[in-house]
């Protein structure tokens, strides 16, 4: 199914609205850590209005050093696997919870491509949920071209953690 622009951003910003009242009902805040998306899914949450009340903020560490000096994520674990692996991603949402102080944090780590990197191919995608019961990793196969793997990160990063706020 293809949507045209105008339903597309409807869709979105009813996503994000859900996901933001949901956080707002438990008086629960997010932040972010983000990698292969560059900042899009702080954006995407703060695209609709109210958004202030809960998303503290978020951080954009796209160079591999900056995941470990600003989002806290181990240098052994960059060093030895590279900076596309799940745990990267459940690290720097940890390390976005912890930085910007909120009950949530998502960190966003892939492939966007042409190329490989560190021997992963273009579209995995690797996101992490830290929250107040604990973490979870989520890993995703995306098609298509730079644009359409991040775009689709992103919004698979807003689905579930519309299910982890369920």
């Amino acid at each position: 199914m293809t949507f045209r622009p105008e339903e597309r951003r409807v869709a979105h910003e009813e996503l994000v609205g859900g996901i933001l009242e949901s956080l707002r009902a438990r008086d629960l805040t997010i932040a972010t850590a983000e990698s292969l998306t560059a900042g899009m899914l702080s954006m995407l949450l703060t695209d609709v209005s109210g958004a202030s009340s809960v998303v503290r903020g978020g951080l954009v560490v796209y160079a591999t050093d900056l995941k470990s000096s600003l989002a806290g994520v181990s240098s052994e674990l960059l060093a030895d696997g590279g900076a596309v692996q799940p745990e990267v991603a459940e690290q720097l949402a940890r390390g976005a919870r912890r930085r910007c102080v909120s009950d949530w944090g998502v960190g966003l780590t892939g492939v966007a491509g042409p190329d490989w990197q560190d021997g992963v191919p273009p579209g995995t995608v690797h996101l992490g949920f830290a929250g107040p019961q604990g973490s979870v990793i989520r890993t995703e196969r995306l098609s298509g071209d730079r644009g359409s793997i991040r775009c689709g990160a992103a919004l698979r990063a807003l689905e579930h953690l519309e299910g982890l706020l369920r």
